[in-house]
């Protein structure tokens, strides 16, 4: 099986050396870039398969390395920052990112969630079903594309597979924590945040009324009549 490759872009020397030493004790090949134009050029050279990146960095921030990244080629990125603010989440997340993790994280959390992701990536080249309409949405497994009235709307892969893993029992309230361990993988649901985030961004991208909030409980996918 062929080694996976990371690349951590952190400008803390001591938490980029700590995130490789984990990562490599996982399994993983790692490169470290400390700025974002030396991030975007590892990131084209080295092809790797995900991306643990960090909010604030010298050169241009984080969030403008993943905007190019993803532009080049779609890879799964976690995004670390020192704010748990709701407005860099979502900000990260319509920019390509698919987690995050607010400092101080423990690295046994890094290595859990990097595996989660590279398992969804695994799961995606895997057969899918025929194309789901839901009134002007369409949402093609196979080509992991979604299109409103038309046209194409990007979604990060998390966006994707959450959006999927509703759609596929509409109308069913589905608890956060339950979201958490089918779509993350996380069984402890700690990060519950994370769901919120996600959905937001769904629904500035594919409409207010498309997913229903039922308040203390989770999330149900409405569909149009």
């Amino acid at each position: 099986m062929k080694e996976r490759r990371v690349l951590v872009v952190e400008d803390e020397r001591t938490i980029a050396e700590s995130v490789a030493a984990r990562l490599r004790a996982e399994g993983f090949a790692v490169d470290i870039a400390a700025d974002g134009p030396s991030a975007v050029e590892q990131f084209r050279s080295g092809q790797p398969d995900l991306v643990v990146l960090d909010v604030m960095l010298p050169g241009f921030d984080g969030l403008e390395v993943c905007r190019r990244i993803q532009a080049d080629r779609p890879v799964p990125v976690l995004m670390l920052t020192a704010r748990d603010d709701e407005t860099d989440l979502l900000v990260g997340l319509a920019v390509g990112a698919d987690d995050y993790l607010t400092k101080p994280f423990s690295m046994r959390e890094l290595a859990a969630r990097v595996h989660v992701l590279l398992r969804r990536v695994e799961r995606a080249a895997a057969p899918v079903p025929p194309a789901i309409r839901l009134g002007d949405i369409e949402i093609n497994e196979a080509e992991r594309r979604v299109r409103r009235a038309g046209a194409d709307v990007h979604l990060t892969p998390t966006e994707f597979d959450l959006l999927v893993h509703l759609a596929g029992r509409p109308r069913t309230v589905l608890p956060r924590e339950r979201l958490l361990a089918d779509v993350w993988g996380w069984a402890d649901g700690s990060g519950t945040r994370t769901v919120d985030s996600h959905v937001k961004a769904l629904r500035r991208k594919l409409g207010s009324d498309l997913i229903r909030t039922v308040h203390g409980v989770g999330y149900a996918l409405e569909v149009p009549a």
